[in-house]
């Protein structure tokens, strides 16, 4: 007995040693993998630098931006048009009003009819967009019941694909989905316009349950929240649904729904020159199938420099209210937004986001729209203050800029502003506010990627000049490590 008891006590002693020697074996390999990860990175950020001056020199159009600022002009769209400045017979800009259009039918007028006779207008755009006209009555009901008859995912695939295999970011989530619906589609691969045509109306139709269980599957996996899912109801509209299967009781008032899709109705389309329809454009001039077309503009929307802007505002309307509690005292408030300014708070990036915008110039027509409709919202959910935190914020950034650097520019409130306090307003969570945008563009995509298929017809191919000068191949007896190891 004495001597089995002995011979465990060994065993477990033998056993705990081995795995401690494990453990360091694999923490050594680790360190050095990192190291060499490391030296790596910083070898690679000195072969890949270019010098400012090259660019200047070779006349490239870094971010295909010209000098002044506009957008490089490489094609045509009757689908959106941006307008936020005008050029001046020097090629200056000058600042104007700004205006969007909707295949030729201005935002204002579409949002305010919508607005007049009390209805739901998101269905309506995505026609509008996708079609070319405006749908008649008749047109819209039908339009409206293709939709509805595909708010159901496939069978199987909420739970094969979103809920067995969850991820912590939502957008990530949504493109992986978007592929994965390739497999449940009897053909996937034909690019004429009429299967493109059913292939979008069935991803416009699907992207409500998408979200909502993808965010369904993240709660419950990565916050240990309880899993609410509910199916989607085809007669409701896609804001309606999307409120529904994101909130645990599946409620909402109409003035939320309402909210919601006018904020879809104003990010369904912003022009073919934002990073994620030119990306759809260009992924389309290859002939590739639609879901790798749209998964790479969900890809390009993830982007913080593009789609990411939103979250920036919520995020930092949360930091000012931390750091200035009481945000009706103006001169503590004041001095806050001049420390963002001055890289002194926040992200340190000194920027106050929401404000500003690449073509609008005096102001954005759909900061505009979006600021009245959540002025009601406000007053309905007693969040006035917040909603006037977002009005001072608007109107004192331009003045407090101006004192800060000296410089005095037309600095107009973005969409991203009142977006971001529709969302907050709308208990709707961080995670899916990108995922939002990316519902909204979907039906601007897809009417992107139709136009390329029927007008670009050629496959997008830009140019980089190599500034690489040529070099001797040396033979590997006589080569040096270009790694410097870390002891």
């Amino acid at each position: 007995m004495f001597n089995k008891k002995k011979s465990k006590k060994h065993d477990i002693k033998k056993t705990v040693k081995s795995a401690v020697r494990e453990e360091i074996k694999n923490t050594v390999k680790s360190t050095i993998v990192q190291d060499f990860l490391d030296s790596s990175a910083e070898s690679i950020e000195k072969n890949d630098q270019i010098e400012t001056d090259l660019y200047i020199k070779n006349n490239v159009k870094r971010g295909l931006r010209n000098a002044n600022g506009t957008g490089v002009v490489v094609g045509l769209t009757k689908i959106g048009d941006v307008r936020g400045y005008d050029m001046d017979s020097a090629g200056n800009k000058v600042p104007i009003e700004g205006k969007l259009f909707y295949r030729g039918y201005s935002i204002e007028d579409i949002v305010q009819n919508c607005i007049d006779e009390n209805r739901f207008g998101f269905e309506e755009v995505t026609f509008l967009l996708i079609f070319g006209t405006l749908p008649s009555k008749s047109e819209l009901e039908a339009f409206k019941k293709m939709l509805g008859a595909k708010r159901e995912l496939p069978n199987g695939f909420a739970r094969d694909m979103i809920l067995t295999t969850p991820s912590n970011n939502i957008m990530n989530k949504l493109a992986r989905s978007v592929l994965a619906l390739y497999c449940y589609d009897d053909n996937p691969d034909d690019t004429s316009i009429s299967n493109v045509l059913r292939q979008s109306i069935n991803l416009i139709g699907y992207f409500p349950a998408l979200i909502a269980y993808a965010y369904q599957a993240k709660s419950s996996f990565y916050d240990n929240m309880s899993l609410h899912l509910h199916n989607p109801i085809p007669e409701l509209s896609t804001s309606e649904n999307i409120l529904r299967m994101i909130r645990p009781m599946g409620e909402y008032m109409d003035i939320e729904a309402k909210l919601l899709d006018l904020s879809m109705i104003l990010h369904a389309e912003h022009g073919g020159g934002n990073n994620s329809s030119f990306t759809t454009h260009l992924i389309s001039s290859t002939g590739t199938d639609t879901y790798s077309a749209i998964s790479a503009a969900i890809g390009s929307l993830k982007g913080p420099r593009h789609g990411g802007a939103n979250i920036a505002v919520i995020n930092m309307i949360a930091d000012i209210k931390a750091h200035v509690p009481d945000f009706n005292n103006r001169g503590k408030l004041d001095d806050y937004l001049v420390k963002l300014l001055k890289k002194e708070a926040y992200d340190k990036s000194g920027l106050i986001y929401g404000m500003g915008h690449a073509i609008y110039t005096l102001s954005d027509p759909r900061a505009k729209l979006l600021k009245s409709m959540s002025k009601k919202l406000a007053e309905n959910k007693n969040l006035v203050d917040d909603f006037l935190l977002c009005d001072y914020i608007e109107r004192r950034t331009p003045q407090l800029y101006a004192e800060v650097t000296g410089t005095e520019k037309p600095m107009p409130a973005n969409v991203d502003l009142y977006s971001g306090f529709v969302y907050d307003a709308l208990d709707i969570p961080i995670t899916i506010a990108t995922p939002l945008f990316a519902t909204a563009r979907l039906s601007g995509w897809c009417a992107h990627r139709i136009e390329e298929i029927v007008a670009g017809r050629k496959l997008m191919r830009p140019a980089y000049k190599s500034v690489q000068e040529p070099r001797e191949y040396i033979s590997m007896k006589h080569r040096h490590s270009s790694h410097a190891t870390k002891k």
